[in-house]
């Protein structure tokens, strides 16, 4: 019997701001589509999201790869709970007749306030079990704009993530060996972070410290 199975998490500041990082228990399954921005409000309010995206290959499903990017606009808060999460699972399979299963998650929060508390989780996981020879990857990428005042994305930025988007599900589906995938994920999320950066340069209204912070987490078999 062949198990592979590791979740990290990273916890650290996220903004100038109290800011705490937790780590909440697996939550069900949740379908690789992408959810609308929720529009921007003015009053403070508490906001909750979790995305997560899981496949799971075996002998009679061989190949299964599932994706998620969602944008989560929660304007002006008091407190901010968001979890992402990608769990891939390649089970029963030999090295004659491997199993391949990817999961990806990119979510996408902006917060604003002046004393904004977030709980902030990003979690994957990537098992094999009894499946020799197999791929299984799980990447799962949170990003985390705090601004002191609502960041409401442009069309030029909306169009820029959409097209991100639409690579990343041809990635998904792509039959690139694991490493390769990796890295490709790696620079569409670098792609994301340097669009979510000129989104806050240019936005009309705030002050210097407004912060875009990127959460990686990345498990996979085989691995480096």
């Amino acid at each position: 019997m062949s198990s592979h199975r590791k979740t990290r998490t990273t916890p650290g500041p996220l903004t100038r701001r109290a800011v705490r990082i937790g780590l909440f228990a697996a939550g069900v399954a949740g379908a690789a589509t992408a959810v609308p921005a929720q529009a921007a409000t003015a009053a403070p309010h508490a906001a909750v999201v979790s995305d997560h995206v899981f496949s799971h290959a075996d002998r009679g499903h061989h190949t299964q790869a599932r994706d998620s990017f969602t944008v989560r606009q929660f304007g002006t808060v008091n407190a901010t709970a968001v979890r992402n999460q990608a769990n891939a699972v390649s089970a029963g399979c030999s090295a004659d007749d491997h199993c391949r299963s990817v999961a990806l998650s990119f979510q996408i929060v902006t917060v604003a306030g002046e004393h904004t508390h977030l709980n902030a989780v990003n979690l994957s996981d990537a098992a094999n079990k009894e499946c020799t020879g197999c791929q299984t990857l799980a990447g799962a990428y949170q990003f985390v704009v705090s601004t002191p005042t609502a960041l409401r994305f442009d069309d030029a930025t909306r169009g820029k993530l959409a097209d991100i988007h639409r690579r990343l599900d041809e990635l998904t589906r792509s039959t690139l060996p694991a490493d390769e995938l990796r890295s490709k994920a790696d620079g569409l999320a670098g792609e994301v972070t340097a669009v979510l950066h000129d989104a806050v340069a240019n936005a009309p209204k705030g002050d210097p410290q407004k912060d875009v912070t990127l959460h990686r987490h990345l498990d996979g078999w085989p691995g480096h």
